[in-house]
């Protein structure tokens, strides 16, 4: 009896011991992971094991470019989780779920290669399969942030987005719907500076090497004048006031894809007579008469009781081009300004089954064509074999 409590108390010290030591293993296996990275490197503070839970906690993970002169990490995670999913256990499947919160990425976009921070050199992919033992089938950041610096490779075109939530269920598709989009994906943030918010809702089917998709993407009350620097750069001309708003649906299918952009302007004004001078570039005469002629085109496509220049630009094609004309883009203007004016919200004209459908009705007009054409190959191969045995028979006669 008392050999088998010494026994049992052994194995109880064992597991405590191990029990100790498996953040400090699991801290060293992380490190090396993100020191191996191609152009990258990392570390991370500490890690927290839950057992019970199947879990671990990343704490304080902060990855940079090699020889890099952005001063920002690349990546920088104060907690990360990464657990069994539990619900799919139930159901015979084993897969993991990440949580990211209040996670921050920065890019950087340059000519320079040092001054260049956008992780291309890299496989990210890898490195989660590292971390994580089990395929993922949820990924969420909470209270995220993503911040572009140099957007256009010019000083002061940055675009920072704060309070970025972000959640993908169903990766794997371990919940069987019988649907061809099994995965939904909701992501939400606003635009720091710019006074806009996204929002993007879409259900995918991410198992495809080209995943299929259908989403629905705002931006709203976006300030035009923060958007001086693109303007400037693209066009030659900036904005005084106003705000816009862009709407837009998006399905694809094996590849083929099918939508719409719909931005809309409100209560936009291009040109002043007299600027002001703290504006950062002195607007010259070439400038002078764009915006003059811009502001013409605008006040005759304005829809005068909304305030609001809009159009729809439709979207036809595949991942390698993507078409539109520019005909229904200025009737769409026209329309807006004369005929009925364009509301802030989803038209809901694009359908995902309505792509799937003329997608398989080509394939099955493409099968048509290819049985048809085997046909007449299994006609002429009759008559040569009918025309062989005449051939034949008048031999022997």
């Amino acid at each position: 009896m008392r050999k088998s409590v010494k026994i049992l108390l052994g194995i109880i010290v064992v597991l405590v011991i191990a029990r100790l030591l498996l953040p400090f293993f699991v801290v060293r296996y992380v490190n090396k992971v993100l020191a191996d990275m191609e152009g990258y490197t990392g570390r991370i503070e500490d890690v927290n094991i839950a057992l019970l839970r199947g879990a671990y906690q990343i704490e304080g993970m902060n990855i940079q470019k090699v020889n890099g002169s952005v001063k920002e990490p690349f990546i920088l995670l104060p907690l990360t989780d990464l657990s069994i999913e539990w619900k799919s256990l139930l159901k015979g499947k084993v897969v993991g779920e990440v949580v990211i919160h209040n996670g921050e990425i920065n890019f950087a976009f340059s000519n320079d290669e040092s001054a260049s921070q956008t992780g291309t050199e890299n496989d990210w992919t890898q490195v989660v399969k590292d971390l994580m033992p089990f395929e993922i089938n949820r990924f969420a950041i909470v209270n995220g942030q993503i911040d572009l610096a140099n957007v256009i490779g010019e000083a002061g075109t940055d675009l920072s987005m704060k309070n970025f939530q972000l959640q993908i269920e169903n990766i794997r598709n371990v919940e069987e719907k019988g649907v061809r989009l099994p995965s939904p994906v909701k992501a939400s943030g606003d635009l720091q500076g710019y006074g806009g918010k996204l929002n993007f809702d879409a259900d995918m089917m991410l198992l495809k090497q080209t995943p299929d998709f259908d989403y629905n993407l705002s931006f709203n009350n976006v300030q035009l004048v923060e958007l001086n620097k693109l303007a400037q750069e693209y066009a030659g001309i900036d904005f005084e006031k106003g705000t816009i708003n862009i709407y837009s649906e998006l399905a694809m299918y094996d590849g083929k894809l099918e939508g719409y952009v719909k931005p809309l302007t409100k209560d936009m004004k291009i040109f002043k007579l007299k600027e002001e001078n703290n504006k950062e570039k002195k607007r010259g005469v070439g400038g002078f008469i764009k915006e003059l002629l811009a502001e013409g085109g605008k006040e005759i496509l304005e829809n005068q009781k909304k305030e609001q220049v809009a159009t729809n630009i439709p979207l036809q094609g595949d991942v390698s081009s993507v078409n539109t004309s520019i005909w229904p883009i200025l009737g769409g203007m026209v329309r807006n300004a004369y005929i009925e004016a364009f509301k802030a919200e989803f038209d809901h004209s694009v359908e995902f089954g309505d792509l799937f459908s003329s997608s398989e009705g080509e394939a099955d007009k493409n099968t048509g064509a290819t049985s048809k054409k085997e046909e007449r190959q299994q006609k002429r191969e009759e008559r040569k074999q009918e025309r062989k045995e005449r051939r034949e028979e008048r031999k022997k006669s």
